[in-house]
């Protein structure tokens, strides 16, 4: 499903926005929400308009490139006629499926890393021992600024009790190990022992691993035999994908108020944002960010950290 943006320059959009969806929705499906962002749905596609003190902000989307032609096309059309006390300039990007788009930019991917508190020798040569070992898989391995993310979210919340799910080789388990008190505990689950023997070592070096439980087996079976009273603290998901849902579900029900899950990954590469992505975990993810969002039990913030984070409070 193809996405196209336009930012059109104007001091104007909330008021051209009420035009919009006031004219559209004689026509088709329009709404305005409470932070005055407008949708209107078409028969095979959309436009979401976001208000902005010098330009009007513009996504179009559809089921195919002629589909979201005449998406554009109609909105820019009617945008113009609106538009009586200026001349607008509508330039839409070219269609990008939701695997193209460029989640962060590697400027300000790049200055992100070197504005954030930088990992230590250790965690630089478990970097390297991940990529010598694992291959194409060590892009499974957290960047340096979410390792940061993790040992202030420990922190700030005062957790003793951490659960991780989705080991990998350990840096991330350092990370939130590090932000544990001495009688902090992580309970760390992996199904690989090849990687995790990795894990161990650089857990050892790191003087974290008397802080940490490792787990070998299905996480969920693992997380299901856990108590059910809300004990836990804070939670890191970072597995499989298709089991997220129920990652999730046995973790909230055993977090304690105030307590918090981090969850990776939740944009798996843009492929979220576009519904012609179809396979398990696609549908899997997207389904539980849907969740979170309308669950009662939370409060939650999803942010464009690598390739989305969400963190949910439990209430």
């Amino acid at each position: 499903m193809p996405t196209s943006t336009a930012f059109v320059p104007t001091d104007r959009s909330t008021r051209y926005i009420k035009q919009l969806v006031s004219h559209m929705g004689h026509k088709a499906a329009a709404e305005i929400a409470g932070d005055g962002r407008g949708t209107i749905t078409l028969s095979r596609g959309a436009c979401v308009l976001t208000p902005s003190g010098d330009h009007l902000e513009m996504i179009a989307t559809a089921v195919d490139d002629e589909a979201l032609a005449t998406v554009q096309d109609v909105v820019t059309r009617h945008l113009l006629r609106f538009a009586t006390q200026e001349e607008l300039k509508v330039e839409w990007t070219a269609p990008a499926a939701g695997d193209a788009l460029q989640i962060v930019d590697p400027v300000a991917g790049d200055y992100l890393l070197t504005h954030s508190t930088p990992a230590d020798d250790l965690l630089n040569e478990l970097v390297v021992r991940t990529r010598e070992a694992t291959g194409d898989a060590s892009g499974m391995q957290i960047s340096s600024d979410e390792g940061a993310l993790l040992t202030m979210l420990v922190r700030m919340v005062g957790a003793r009790n951490a659960v991780e799910v989705g080991v990998f080789t350990g840096y991330s388990s350092i990370c939130i190990a590090r932000g544990l008190p001495e009688d902090g505990r992580l309970l760390a689950c992996d199904v690989s022992d090849e990687w995790t023997s990795i894990a161990r070592e650089y857990w050892e070096r790191a003087g974290v691993a008397d802080r940490i439980e490792l787990k070998i087996g299905p996480a969920i079976e693992t997380l299901r035999a856990l108590p059910s009273e809300p004990y836990i603290d804070i939670a890191f998901i970072d597995a499989d994908k298709v089991n997220y849902p129920a990652y999730y579900e046995a973790i909230v029900q055993r977090l304690r108020p105030g307590g918090l899950v981090v969850l990776d990954n939740v944009f798996l590469g843009g492929r979220v944002f576009d519904p012609a992505f179809q396979e398990e975990h696609h549908r899997a993810v997207r389904g539980l960010n849907d969740l979170i969002v309308a669950d009662d039990r939370v409060d939650s913030v999803m942010l464009p950290v690598r390739d989305g984070v969400t963190l949910a409070r439990r209430r």
